[in-house]
């Protein structure tokens, strides 16, 4: 594994470090506000036309095939100005990965739909109310009519929920076969009789992007609709979960990167006892350690990435960069909020947006305690 990037793979973080500098930043503060959703959805676009909601899809889908290291670091670089719409990016990405992965050449229709920007988004329907950290116990059904299949029940906590054109939807197929072994993958466009978005959620951070409960009520699908095959659609939630873990970390590592920087900007300017704090000890300590970890979490997700690009088993090293990504980027929240002190607590500093943002990306994309848990159980059963 080569640590430089590639041409390429720099072109892409300029170009996304450029873009978060000049659009997103200015306007991420009035988005966290709930102020002004069209500026969100206009930011949006222009990321579509940029080519980053399909960057490890192919050409010819309408991707821009350039990799999951480039989808990495763009994702950082964008967490670092906005991570409501790093997230977005993100799940984005991995809609359009796991219909190219078990899509039909019409269902792949829809890849270049969320990758040109036609739809805003693209939702991964899996969570329930009594199906977070274990989504095989799921409970939405879908039932073969005839030519159709009725889609009943409801699923919480979607991203993109209300601005989705089209939702990658998880259902019981075979309500009799072993716990996560009936489960299906279905396509349902955005507006479909029967289906019903939620409220948004009002929630802690990562305000801008629309998280949604959705309910089917016999919701009747095609039966083209079926994604790959019956009974078969757990496996897949599983290995897009593993990729979207490395999008999520990556993004976590933006959000410290962003405060990070912030605190030492403002280190090297405020004084107290007659001299700037980042002459203080204690201020460099946090700045040493704060930057340690997250270039070790920058590298872990690295690997990660690396092997999923090589086509080789990747998920307990995903797995293993979320976690660390993720927590390390809310020790750097906290870390950044203590040297600004109490100016950190307020919303006249962006440092207080950042820990409110990072915090979710210790939950979604499968908790911290989720993560060791596949993390552990692999290296368990490596040396059985």
């Amino acid at each position: 594994m080569h640590l430089d990037l590639t041409e390429e793979q720099k072109l892409i973080q300029e170009t996304a470090a450029d873009f978060a500098r000049k659009e997103l930043d200015p306007v991420a503060a009035r988005l966290d506000r709930g102020e002004d959703d069209t500026i969100f959805y206009e930011n949006l676009r222009r990321l579509a036309e940029l080519g980053f909601m399909g960057l490890n899809v192919k050409e010819e889908y309408g991707g821009s095939e350039t990799g999951v290291i480039a989808f990495s670091v763009a994702m950082t670089e964008i967490a670092r100005a906005c991570a409501s719409t790093a997230v977005t990016v993100s799940v984005n990405n991995m809609v359009c990965e796991v219909i190219q992965a078990l899509g039909n050449e019409e269902q792949k229709n829809y890849i270049s739909k969320i990758c040109s920007g036609e739809y805003l988004a693209g939702a991964f329907a899996l969570t329930e109310p009594g199906a977070g950290s274990d989504p095989a116990s799921m409970t939405t059904t879908a039932v073969r009519e005839g030519d159709e299949w009725v889609l009943n029940g409801s699923k919480i906590f979607i991203t993109s929920g209300s601005c989705s054109g089209v939702f990658v939807v998880w259902a019981v197929t075979d309500p009799r076969a072993p716990k996560g072994k009936g489960i299906s993958l279905f396509l349902v466009e955005a507006g479909t009789p029967g289906l019903e978005i939620g409220k948004k959620e009002e929630k802690m951070g990562q305000i801008a992007s629309a998280t949604n409960e959705l309910l089917f009520q016999n919701c009747r699908l095609p039966a083209e609709a079926l994604m790959g095959k019956t009974n078969d659609g757990f496996r897949a939630a599983v290995g897009e979960l593993a990729g979207g873990r490395i999008g999520i970390g990556s993004l976590g590592l933006g959000l410290g990167l962003a405060a990070m920087d912030y605190a030492v900007r403002y280190s090297l300017e405020r004084k107290q006892f007659g001299q700037t704090i980042s002459n203080f000890q204690a201020i460099q300590w946090k700045i040493a350690d704060a930057y340690t970890e997250l270039e070790a979490a920058r590298l872990l997700l690295m690997n990660a990435a690396f092997k999923k690009e090589q086509g080789r088993p990747f998920s307990k090293e995903a797995s293993m960069a979320k976690v660390f990504a993720t927590e390390a980027a809310n020790r750097a929240c906290y870390e950044a909020m203590q040297i600004l002190g109490g100016y950190g607590y307020t919303r006249d500093y962006p440092i207080e947006r950042y820990a409110r943002d990072a915090r979710i990306t210790t939950i979604y994309e499968g908790t911290s305690e989720i993560q060791r848990l596949i993390i552990s159980r692999q290296i368990l059963a490596e040396l059985a």
